[in-house]
């Protein structure tokens, strides 16, 4: 169809639709050498736990993908490259009545269309804070929890998922919100939440990578259609994370059912061309690719000597 028609009848361009991250993933590996496609977690079905108690009686966490900042570890900062070494193996916690520096330098975040910037599109606290003085919700919980980006998913099965929700139930968590950030970072936290929400305690992710999230199979799925690393609302816009949250929490109570998605009414801009980017092979050089696959193969080594310590 031409370009008038679709100015004629009002479509959007067919790019201008949710990025399809499992198979760029699987391409752009594919290109860089690595043959062997990765399986995505895949269920077809989801448990789903409704919240026990009113949103505005209720203890909630937040679950991020982020990472602690550490000066020894390198470069974290706005607009770090791939930073292997800041990469965490265990689960951790933080205290919610303290202010914590949050890093995403560690995963394949959107890093051409964010320059990780404010921590307030990856780290929901200050507005779950905001949240519990207005009464929306009764509590935030005493901790927030650190789920390792993990590409093995019986490590994510077995040891992390397990002890996150050893973690969540010695706080009295009632609900718990997860953030992840990258590709892998969005099948940990779907991962997690199955298995939270197996065990009595309900979730929402917010997220950017609707394809893996469904895939995986959720209980209820916040989508923002923006680039990864922006799960939590637009960087610098304070009102955009407000209303991210608020969505969230309005899914956690309204909800009837698994697999249930809310899509964000918010854009990232009116260009929807940055959906082109994020690791499309149509659009890098072999130059290119091979660079990517020679400073891939670094950071793995330094992941790998990271892991053994």
């Amino acid at each position: 169809m031409s370009a008038s028609r679709d100015d004629e009848f009002g479509f959007a361009p067919d790019y201008d639709a949710p990025v399809p991250y499992m198979q760029r993933t699987r391409d752009y590996y594919a290109a860089i050498g690595y043959t062997t496609p990765y399986r995505w977690a895949h269920h077809t079905e989801a448990p789903f736990q409704p919240l026990k108690k009113q949103l505005s009686q209720s203890r909630v966490t937040i679950i991020t993908t982020a990472a602690p900042f550490d000066p020894t570890k390198g470069d974290q900062g706005p607009g770090a490259v791939y930073n292997g070494s800041a990469k965490f193996y265990q689960v951790y916690d933080g205290d919610t009545a303290e202010q914590h520096d949050l890093r995403i330098s560690h995963i394949g975040y959107d890093r051409k269309h964010t320059s990780a910037t404010d921590s307030g599109t990856w780290f929901p606290l200050p507005q779950l804070l905001k949240a519990s003085a207005a009464g929306r919700i009764g509590e935030v919980a005493p901790r927030f929890f650190g789920a390792p980006t993990n590409r093995s998913h019986r490590v994510t099965l077995d040891t992390d998922a397990p002890e996150i929700l050893a973690r969540c139930l010695a706080d009295k968590v009632d609900a718990a919100v997860l953030v992840p950030n990258c590709p892998v970072c969005h099948q940990t936290t779907a991962l997690v939440a199955r298995h939270l929400e197996r065990n009595g305690i309900p979730t929402v992710i917010m997220g950017c990578a609707k394809d893996i999230i469904e895939h995986a199979a959720v209980p209820r799925f916040l989508f923002s259609d923006f680039p990864l690393g922006n799960s939590a609302g637009k960087p610098h816009d304070v009102t955009s994370q407000a209303q991210s949250l608020e969505l969230a929490l309005r899914l956690l109570e309204t909800a009837s059912g698994p697999q249930t998605t809310m899509q964000s009414p918010l854009r990232w801009s009116e260009d929807a061309s940055w959906k082109l980017d994020y690791n499309n092979v149509a659009q890098l050089s072999p130059e290119e690719l091979a660079r990517r696959r020679a400073e891939f193969d670094k950071q793995k080594e330094i992941a790998r000597g990271n892991r053994a310590a």
